[in-house]
């Protein structure tokens, strides 16, 4: 990588912070761009300092898209700062893309941030289809040459380009799958936009067993092995195969109506009964699928694992002591619960866990052994084994058995406990029945795949779990969001502090008969501020 201005971009791969305090979650990673440039003009560069001027932000963009309209990536790439990476990705968009005829039109540039549109022609055996969008990019001045540079990233080139992507016209990859509902609904990208990452990875595993032929297309190839590619224009189309899913239409519709309030929000309902994904939406700019692969502290959510673990060994019960001080020290850190929480020395588990009082976790944090919230977790809810095969990249979570405060900080959901919202449904689902059934999006029928298995919880935790879900659904934290949802409900509320944010990560659990859900919307406060909205709205359709 060149030399030249160091930026800060939002990662879509969730990193929790593993120090002793326990609260930290990172999400922002840092890049050093280059000062690649070469001889991209003529003579000496000039001495200057400073953002560059209009007019070397019009010359030098100017200059850049001339370059790439002419197809002349070494060239264009000697305008950015960092050629070394800009030149393969050029070259790729004539060469391997089949892209020509290239016309740029820039827009009305704001500071040094130019708008463009981008008409071409795609042609590949014969075959030609026109190709329109829009970017742009952003001058800056090269740290060690003073020079006016487009400061190179991928989505210069297209907007859904990312780091390591490349573009390729050709035959697909895999054939393209008309992917149903379970009950047979077709569930298209443009009806169901948060779906298009994951029918891209349907696609992926299942395009070739599926019964259909392949078409041909420009598309993203991304870097990460295993990954599937991403569909940008279709210059001959195949024949689809039909593949059926255990998606609801109904319950995709909520869910992707619901996550469109929040940004940074992700849902996932499933069918306690079967482990079958019922809907999984996500409302992010980065195309991430959060709801399966998301890996961030789940905040007071966690407590339902914790409150199983207290229960199972034999530490208290729903109506057994769960004292709620205002503060708990565990191991020199001071743990609080939310302001105006009034402190009760004399609280149950049920009450403290409708509350949601941290203390009330914290001060058993004495009581349980390093590992007794790791065994619960891997044994009882099945999480943290990574061998989930639900159809789709998914993530298990991670529940590690961790010394010091973070002991204490995992009981409430905090320290290094990293959870994703698919996760969390699935545990809601196995404290609802009792039992874990590992979640599918499709039938494992299809590939002959291993599910995950666990042991599950004894009736009588259940009971305890249900009974404490229910009064925090009906009278704890989560009523204001649960109130009219008829029939057998329950719920957990849940929000996690996270370094260099403003507001917590809201999330929310809940379960309405044999539908469970779970939400989780970066910097979005509480849990009923955000994620719990979202997940009423998915519980209100019913699946």
């Amino acid at each position: 990588m060149g030399r030249g201005v160091r930026t800060a971009v939002i990662g879509s791969v969730f990193a929790v912070m593993v120090g002793g305090a326990g609260y930290g979650a990172f999400n922002i990673v840092s890049a050093l761009n280059g000062d690649g440039g070469g001889s991209g003009s003529s003579g000496p560069a000039p001495e200057r300092t400073g953002p560059p001027s209009s007019g070397e932000i019009k010359q030098t963009s100017a200059k850049f898209f001339t370059a790439w309209e002419r197809g002349k990536a070494t060239e264009a790439a000697t305008y950015t700062n960092n050629d070394a990476a800009a030149g393969p990705l050029l070259t790729a968009y004539g060469q391997d893309a089949h892209i020509t005829g290239v016309k740029i039109t820039p827009g009305t540039a704001s500071g040094a941030t130019v708008p463009f549109t981008v008409r071409a022609t795609v042609s590949y055996e014969g075959r030609s289809k026109p190709l329109t969008y829009k970017s742009e990019l952003t001058v800056v001045r090269g740290r060690t040459t003073g020079r006016a540079l487009v400061d190179w990233q991928p989505s210069v080139v297209h907007p859904q380009l990312q780091k390591g992507d490349t573009l390729v016209t050709g035959e697909s990859a895999n054939p393209e799958i008309e992917a149903v509902d379970r009950g047979g609904a077709v569930l298209t990208k443009e009806k169901y936009p948060s779906l298009g990452p994951i029918l891209d990875e349907l696609r992926a595993k299942y395009g070739e067993t599926s019964g259909g032929t392949p078409g041909v297309e420009l598309s993203i190839r991304h870097e990460a092995e295993g990954s599937a590619d991403t569909t940008l224009l279709t210059l001959a189309k195949g024949k689809p195969g039909k593949l059926r899913t255990t998606l609801s239409a109904s319950a995709q519709a909520a869910a992707e109506t619901a996550v469109k309030k929040y940004a940074e929000s992700s849902v996932v309902a499933v069918k306690p009964s079967t482990g079958e994904v019922l809907a999984v939406a996500n409302h992010r700019d980065d195309g991430f699928n959060a709801a399966f692969l998301g890996k961030l502290a789940p905040g007071s959510t966690m407590k339902i694992i914790s409150a199983a673990t207290l229960i199972d060994n034999g530490i208290t019960s729903m109506n057994g002591p769960a004292p709620c001080p205002n503060k708990a020290v565990w191991q020199s850190q001071t743990f609080h619960n939310l302001k105006r929480m009034q402190p009760n020395e004399k609280a149950t588990l049920s009450e403290s866990f409708a509350r949601s009082c941290n203390t009330a976790f914290v001060k058993y944090a004495d009581e349980v052994k390093v590992d007794s919230l790791t065994n619960e977790a891997e044994n009882r809810f099945g999480l943290g084994r990574d061998n989930w095969k639900t159809g789709i990249p998914s993530f298990d979570g991670s529940v590690p058995a961790s010394g010091g405060p973070d002991t204490a900080a995992n009981m409430i959901g905090q320290g290094q406990v990293q959870l994703s919202p698919l996760n969390m449904a699935s545990v809601t689902a196995t404290a609802m029945t009792g039992g874990f059934r590992q979640p599918v999006i499709v039938s494992p029928k299809l590939d002959d795949r291993e599910l995950a298995t666990a042991q599950g919880l004894p009736a009588g935790t259940v009971a305890q779990l249900r009974a404490m879900m229910n009064r925090t659904a009906t009278s704890g934290t989560a009523a204001g969001v649960m109130a009219g949802l008829s029939g057998t409900v329950g719920a957990k509320t849940g929000s996690a502090e996270v370094d260099g944010q403003s507001k917590s990560n809201s999330w929310f659990t809940g379960y309405r008969n044999d539908i469970a859900a779970a939400a989780m919307t970066q910097d979005g406060g509480h849990g009923i501020d955000a994620a719990g909205p979202i997940v009423a709205a998915v519980l209100r359709s019913g699946g």
